[in-house]
């Protein structure tokens, strides 16, 4: 049965949506393996359909070959396939043969003396043919390239017709039309401006023109597939660039049918030669029909012959196509692919060059078309990724759903919170209220140009987050950013162009710094304004820069985790702080270089390990001391010293271990704030009612059994912390507390309140921190109860 050409030509092509993976001389072999085909059918239908062989006997011989028989005697032949031969001659046997008889000659002599090339012919063709279509098209069906090819293939179309493709290239094509317009006049750059011009290629600051609103361009629908496209294209790209294998393949592809153009046409110029039109043939039935030796014609010679130096050439041809791309495979390496011509005519400038498979595939493709891998490196650029999820947050963050996020924060100030989003909505700068802005785990914040609206904006919180400031939003943000929080993972994430806010004045920094150099924060030392400093990490020494550069800090805190803070003679420096605080230290002792700041107001040591304090002597020398917090430590005792500190005003000793109150204490007769909850005392002396400016006082959690008559004369009382103790009553001289507010009782062994505790005029009811049946042993409550329960 014959196969048609529509059938053979699947053997010779691939599918027709790898076209783009072809470059010219994979589609000449095409066209050529189609002649190839053609040459083949051709010549198998004639060898069908045409007698093979004509045989007539040989009358006279000249030694051992027959001389002219065509011409000896009178010989009619008659060449129809459907009557018999009639043959007359002057000599030999006279006979009539039968048709049977030369039929069987015929064949004898096909299949003895015709040369194996001449018979074959149509087939090799074919089956060359075949050789050619396999070795072009292998690497595309081979099942470890052709799943990458074919997901190739998908994507690139996808890319290629894809909106954002088209947004992205025409915002090129305008820039560049910018770029070649009419100059306008540019203001003159201040010396600011060339300072942040310079500060530009720090990390976290960039230059970026405002952009139009692209929702016009995009629908939300375009801008999901587009996203999903970006990501398929990442897992692509991790993918093939971790091999060769279709490189390799392509080339091993195209050795093997260089060898083969060489051994066909090797071995077909050499047996065209034994193409022959007549053939000298030996039959021995001469008792048959009176002959031994026929002269035989074939009758398909010349046509063979033709077809056959036209199957040549057309293999030369191939030939050197195939050559040509054995050139061009290995002229250079396929294995690299830049995208630097596209860099240097778009704002993507980063767009990353490609290896391995997928830079040859993008080769292949460019032999194509160039357009297609100039319209697929789009999704490649980080750039254009953020900028297509900017308006895909855009779209979905509304400004009726950010203003419902808005909350007013502890101090009273406009906040939104913004948490786990893969950037900032530009709707967010619509909001011009906002005066804290929080942003927690957002990957890739960016602050525009718009933040120019948010005129009351004072306060920024960065808790593990990336935030690209631009050059315009950063001079808005020097100006009139007075707070900001970061949080970090390490000091290499604390971006630079924070320390171009000139007017900060408060600065939270939160996160590892292990380089003992401290070269990261180095830029401390030009926020001139700053006057409160966080430090919230784990470091052995203070840096320098903070107490040789801040000369006007006045606030300067450093929680520890934990770690030994070394080397604190320098803190005699900071002349100008009025509060510091040294958290989590590890410090066993009180840092005699602190003695020297005159203008401390506030000292905070918690959670460190101090047991003795003897060194608060020294506080004395501190005149402006009015807070000493000394809590979560360690400490067993208060010294007598204690009482030298005249002007102290707070202090805070809970979550200690202190036994007792020295009668000393009672000496700091400024005290408005004492907290000695969490400890082990087990009374307080009479004389604490010396505090007369006592306003609240905290002993939760202690073995206090008896409250002394002399702290209820401490009238200026507004909260009395007495909660977990080992209470029975509550005298009735609490009533003379006028200006409580709060009490706490709740824990102790009360079973009733005095009646007297209503006579606090200013203690509202929810502020009793009691049980419930204890509170309702005053007579109101219990009044209210009786109502209550004859209902």
């Amino acid at each position: 049965m014959m196969m048609t050409v529509t059938e053979l030509r699947f053997l010779a092509d691939a599918q027709s949506s790898y076209h783009i993976l072809k470059p010219w001389w994979d589609v000449f072999w095409y066209y050529i393996t189609m002649v190839m085909l053609m040459i083949a059918v051709l010549a198998g239908a004639l060898q069908l359909t045409q007698s093979r062989m004509l045989c007539l006997p040989c009358q006279a011989e000249v030694g051992d070959q027959c001389a002219h028989p065509l011409y000896q005697g009178t010989i009619k032949i008659n060449f129809s396939t459907n009557s018999l031969r009639n043959i007359s001659t002057s000599r030999g046997i006279q006979t009539d043969l039968h048709r049977q008889q030369y039929s069987y000659i015929d064949a004898v002599c096909y299949e003895k003396q015709l040369h194996w090339f001449t018979k074959f012919f149509p087939y090799l063709v074919f089956l060359h043919t075949i050789i050619f279509a396999v070795c072009s098209n292998f690497w595309l069906h081979y099942p470890s390239t052709s799943s990458r090819l074919e997901h190739f293939v998908a994507i690139l179309y996808k890319c290629f017709d894809s909106p954002w493709t088209t947004r992205a290239l025409s915002e090129t094509v305008a820039e560049q039309t910018m770029r070649n317009g009419t100059n306008k006049p540019s203001r003159r750059l201040t010396s600011e401006d060339t300072d942040a011009g310079k500060q530009s290629v720090q990390h976290g600051v960039e230059t970026t023109a405002v952009e139009d609103d692209a929702s016009s361009v995009l629908d939300k629908k375009e801008g999901e597939q587009a996203k999903a496209l970006f990501e398929k294209v990442r897992k692509f790209r991790l993918h093939v660039e971790e091999k060769d294998i279709i490189y390799r393949l392509y080339l091993k592809q195209i050795v093997v049918k260089v060898v083969a153009l060489l051994v066909i046409i090797t071995y077909v110029s050499y047996f065209l030669m034994h193409i022959s039109f007549e053939i000298d043939c030996k039959v021995d039935i001469q008792a048959f029909t009176g002959y031994k030796r026929y002269q035989c014609v074939y009758s398909l010679a010349a046509i063979f012959k033709v077809l056959a130096t036209f199957y040549i050439l057309l293999v030369l041809l191939y030939g050197f196509t195939c050559f040509y791309s054995l050139w061009w495979m290995l002229r250079s390496s396929l294995k690299q692919y830049s995208f630097e011509a596209v860099r240097e005519k778009s704002h993507y400038s980063d767009i990353p060059d490609v290896q391995n498979d997928f830079a040859f595939i993008l080769h292949l493709a460019d032999q194509y078309d160039p357009l297609y891998s100039k319209r697929f490196s789009i999704f490649l650029s980080e750039v254009s990724e953020n900028r297509l999820k900017q308006i895909n947050l855009n779209n979905e963050w509304t400004v009726e759903m950010l203003r419902n996020k808005l909350v007013r924060n502890s101090k009273d100030k406009m906040e939104l919170h913004l948490f786990l989003l893969s950037g900032v909505p530009d709707n967010v700068f619509e909001l011009n209220e906002i005066e804290v802005i929080k942003l927690e785990l957002i990957p890739d914040a960016k602050i525009t140009p718009m933040v120019t609206q948010l005129v009351n904006l004072k306060e920024l919180h960065i808790y593990h987050s990336t935030l690209t400031v631009d050059l315009q939003a950063l001079s808005f943000l020097a100006d009139n950013l007075e707070t900001l929080h970061l949080k970090f993972i390490t000091v290499e994430k604390i971006p630079s162009w924070i320390f171009l806010l000139k007017n900060l004045k408060e600065l939270y920094l939160s996160g590892s710094i292990k380089d003992y150099s401290f070269a990261h924060i180095e830029g401390l030392q030009d926020l001139k304004n700053l006057t409160t400093l966080y430090l919230n990490t784990s470091i052995p020494r203070i840096p320098p820069v903070i107490t040789d550069m801040l000369p006007f800090l006045q606030k300067f805190s450093i929680n520890n985790e934990g770690n030994r803070l070394l080397i604190l003679i320098s803190l005699k420096k900071m002349i100008n702080l009025t509060s510091l605080e040294l958290i989590n230290c590890d410090l066993e002792r009180i840092p005699p270089s602190i003695f020297s700041m005159a203008e401390l107001r506030e000292i905070d040591f918690r959670g460190n390990n101090f047991k003795t304090v003897e060194e608060i002597i020294s506080f004395q020398h501190l005149t402006k001391l009015t807070c000493l917090k000394l809590w979560h430590n360690a400490i067993a005792y208060i010294p007598l010293q204690i009482g030298a500190l005249a002007n102290l005003e707070q202090l805070y000793l809970n979550y200690n271990n202190i036994e007792m109150m020295p009668l000393q204490l009672f000496l700091c007769n400024k005290l408005r704030v004492l907290d000695l909850s969490h400890n082990n005392l087990s009374f307080i002396p009479d004389e604490i009612q010396l505090l007369k400016n006592l306003q609240h006082f905290a002993v939760t959690n202690n073995s206090i059994d008896v409250l002394p008559d002399g702290l209820f004369k401490c009238s200026k009382l507004q909260c009395l912390l007495l909660g977990k103790n080992s209470l029975t009553t509550l005298s009735p001289h609490v009533g003379d507390l006028m200006n409580l507010i709060k009490i706490e009782l709740a824990g102790n062994h009360m079973e009733s309140l005095p009646p007297e505790l209503e006579s606090c005029q200013s203690l509202k009811p929810n502020c009793i921190i009691v049980e419930t049946n204890v509170l309702h042993t005053l007579p109101s409550y219990a009044k209210d109860h009786h109502k209550s329960t004859h209902r």
